[in-house]
């Protein structure tokens, strides 16, 4: 799964800009299903089997979108001011390299603060690309960009930008190859505009219908930062209980938990006090529907270089595929 894990991090497709992943994603699973298309917000959307008597329509999103900059004012000097697509902390900033979707790079840098121990805000912040004045600067206002790091195989663990949530991606596409015999319909969505407000998942609910969403993303492992929040990396993927856009249905909560069990999967609980995912969309579209989230423990969220466990991602394709393999009763 490394591979195809370097594969889709390494691909720039910041928010609204998800073509190039979408269609690295088409590429893995085209052979999967002949019910494949892609909707106005640009979602990969992937049907597979159809609902039994004893069925439901599960959709499952996972995001394919990663936050990123947008070029808002190119000064004379020839350095670059940008806003942000997604949430960018800036404590991540100074120093860290950008690419940008027509090819230029850059360095992120900032302003002279009063204080060199204070984290200067977002708006304080340039990009130089190598201009030495407007006029011979490669970018205009409006053109996106994303962290440029590539991926670093640490072991059992790996680094990355956008692991938030390509991983959940490549969650998704291994667990569309070994689902055999499923009792429901199931309906697998890269979701886009994950980052600004879950847009994709919003329209992409409303035409599915579904009776359960399943969300997959990260979640923040805090276990090195003394945060008292019992998420940690290395004990399995997180069920979400609560964060701060949904409540998880708790017969869905109920349901992944002793799914786990049965089948020996280590798992831990997620309460979440910033954020929210995919399924906060699917929870409330049209008459509202029952929905959960799995999330995998990752370290360094929003940052150019975050960091998973490799046996946490693969016990959340363990549970996601036993959870739709089996008929469901919540």
């Amino acid at each position: 799964m490394k591979t195809l894990l370097k594969k889709l991090t390494e691909t720039a497709s910041p928010s609204g800009y998800e073509s190039a992943i979408r269609e690295v994603i088409r590429a893995e699973i085209s052979s999967l299903s002949t019910n494949i298309k892609v909707d106005a917000l640009g979602n990969l959307i992937v049907t597979m089997g159809k609902k039994t008597d004893n069925g439901l329509r599960v959709m499952i999103a996972a995001h394919m979108d990663e936050i990123g900059v947008i070029v808002s004012h190119v000064e004379q000097t020839g350095l670059v001011r940008f806003s942000n697509l997604g949430t960018i902390l800036p404590q991540y900033l100074a120093g860290s390299r950008v690419v940008f979707l027509n090819g230029t790079r850059g360095v992120i840098n900032h302003d002279l603060p009063d204080d060199l121990h204070k984290i200067m805000p977002l708006n304080k912040h340039f990009i130089d690309v190598g201009a030495t004045s407007g006029k011979d600067c490669p970018l205009k206002i409006g053109d996106v960009g994303v962290f440029d790091r590539s991926f670093v195989d640490l072991g059992k663990r790996v680094s990355a930008k956008s692991m938030d949530d390509r991983v959940a991606c490549a969650v998704m596409i291994e667990t569309m190859k070994i689902i055999k015999n499923s009792p429901h319909e199931l309906v697998f969505v890269f979701s886009t505009q994950e980052e600004v407000q879950c847009k994709g998942a919003t329209t992409a609910a409303y035409e599915i219908e579904p009776d359960l969403g399943i969300a997959v993303d990260v979640t923040p492992s805090l276990d090195i930062l003394g945060i008292k929040m019992q998420v940690d990396l290395g004990k399995g993927p997180a069920i979400k209980v609560r964060d701060m856009g949904m409540m998880s249905d708790p017969r869905v909560v109920s349901w992944m938990e002793s799914t786990a069990k049965k089948n020996k999967i280590a798992y831990q609980l997620e309460v979440l006090d910033v954020g929210t995912t995919d399924a906060k969309a699917m929870q409330i579209s049209k008459a509202g529907l029952p929905s959960g989230a799995l999330s995998i423990p990752c370290r360094y969220v929003h940052s150019p270089s975050e960091v998973v466990d490799m046996d946490d991602v693969q016990a959340t394709v363990n549970l996601l595929s036993a959870l739709l393999n089996n008929p469901i009763s919540l």
